[in-house]
């Protein structure tokens, strides 16, 4: 099954983005994600959707 939500370490590794980076895109609001239990959680779609835009930026 493929994954829903991501964990920060997950998306570090999807966007060869260091932990810190990760974090300063979800505090700017580019990176949606939400606390489940006390852990980040970023949905996959929240995921695509910062690609997409920064794709739309480059071009």
């Amino acid at each position: 099954m493929t994954p829903v939500l991501l964990k920060v370490p997950d998306v570090m590794d999807a966007l060869q983005m260091s932990r810190s980076k990760v974090y300063d895109l979800i505090r700017a609001g580019a990176l949606a994600s939400f606390k489940e239990g006390g852990s980040r959680r970023i949905p996959v779609t929240a995921l695509h959707d910062y690609v997409r835009t920064k794709m739309e930026e480059a071009a």
